[in-house]
């Protein structure tokens, strides 16, 4: 394709008939001409609204882009509705690759039953991959909205499923051939399986239900960043049991090989919550099938510490993410 706005025709017929998923609430939606999109709010209903660009990996971006903007309305607690997308093409791309990240964004919006309301699909010198960025619509009930501001000194701290994997699925489909090196077929599909672990929606909802104060979603610079990340928000302290954080052997595997921390790894799918009462929720959450363990206590004061046995040492602001040293070679 030629740079410039997607012709008509190919929104059309490689964009718009892809998108079947629609939600009540949206009143103004998808469509030629159409610059924006309207919802209809209940009284005591409020907006929640995330961005993010997808940018790390080519690799089923269209379904990626979908999960991890839901993931980030699911973390405040709210009920994604719809997305807006921005589709940058790199020049010459050919329309059916188009044709195919539309249709994994259609797929990734039907199971978590959200609806694309519009956007803006471009053919630009600027970028040499298909960047996609969404913005994500949700609603909340007023009062109901979780921050990752809400963690005190005393809450228990604790993990959803397993840290990495996100990063693990991109790494064992961007680096397949060269882990075939080292790996048998079976061990790389299993890593790349576990993309099927990235939603945090079920997570999300059984917290809200249990009383959860705070939740983060373990996104780009990994567990580490995170932990940083959800401490300085709400002004508090951190003891963290580092063996403790749960990790799946793919990973462990994956990032001995390519000589990378799991820690500081792109970990969508798991979620980083806050508790009075951790150990109910744990519970609670496993009586949904979602495996989750405390790792460490909320302290007042400013010291971020991780302890691995004897060792002791303090947690660091987040870093660039480990996934950016191994694709950029």
């Amino acid at each position: 394709m030629k740079i410039g706005k997607v012709p008509e025709n190919v929104l059309k017929r490689s964009v718009f008939k892809q998108l079947h998923m629609k939600r009540e609430e949206v009143l103004l939606g998808a469509g030629v001409g159409e610059d924006c999109a309207a919802m209809q709010l209940k009284e005591d209903e409020v907006f929640v609204i995330s961005t993010d660009p997808i940018t790390g990996t080519a690799q089923d971006i269209g379904e990626l882009a979908i999960q991890i903007t839901v993931n980030d309305l699911a973390s405040a607690g709210a009920e994604p509705i719809g997305v807006m997308l921005t589709v940058l093409l790199p020049e010459n791309t050919e329309e059916s690759e188009l044709k195919e990240v539309m249709a994994q964004v259609e797929l990734a919006c039907e199971r978590n039953r959200i609806q694309v309301m519009g956007g803006h699909t471009e053919v630009t010198r600027v970028v040499n991959q298909i960047v996609i960025s969404v913005t994500g619509v949700g609603k909340a009930k007023e009062g109901n909205v979780i921050s990752s501001a809400g963690v005190k000194p005393g809450m228990d701290i604790l993990i959803t499923k397993w840290i990495g994997i996100e990063g693990t699925a991109i790494l064992a489909k961007e680096k397949e051939a060269e882990l075939r090196n080292r790996y048998s077929q079976p061990f790389i599909d299993q890593a790349k399986g576990l993309s099927r672990y990235l939603s945090v929606l079920p997570e999300a909802a059984t917290a809200v239900k249990s009383g959860v104060a705070a939740m983060h979603d373990v996104t780009e610079g990994g567990i580490f960043g995170a932990l940083w990340e959800i401490a300085e928000a709400s002004g508090v302290g951190l003891e963290i049991d580092l063996k403790k954080i749960p990790l799946k052997q793919e990973t462990v595997e994956i990032c001995e090989y390519f000589g990378i921390s799991p820690y500081e790894l792109i970990s969508s799918g798991s979620m980083l919550m806050a508790s009075f009462d951790g150990n109910s929720l744990v519970m609670e959450l496993e009586r949904n099938g979602i495996p989750a363990v405390v790792v460490g206590k909320a302290t007042a004061g400013n010291d971020r510490v991780l302890y691995n046995e004897e060792e002791r040492r303090f947690l660091e602001p987040p870093k660039t993410d480990e996934l950016y040293k191994v694709l950029k070679e």
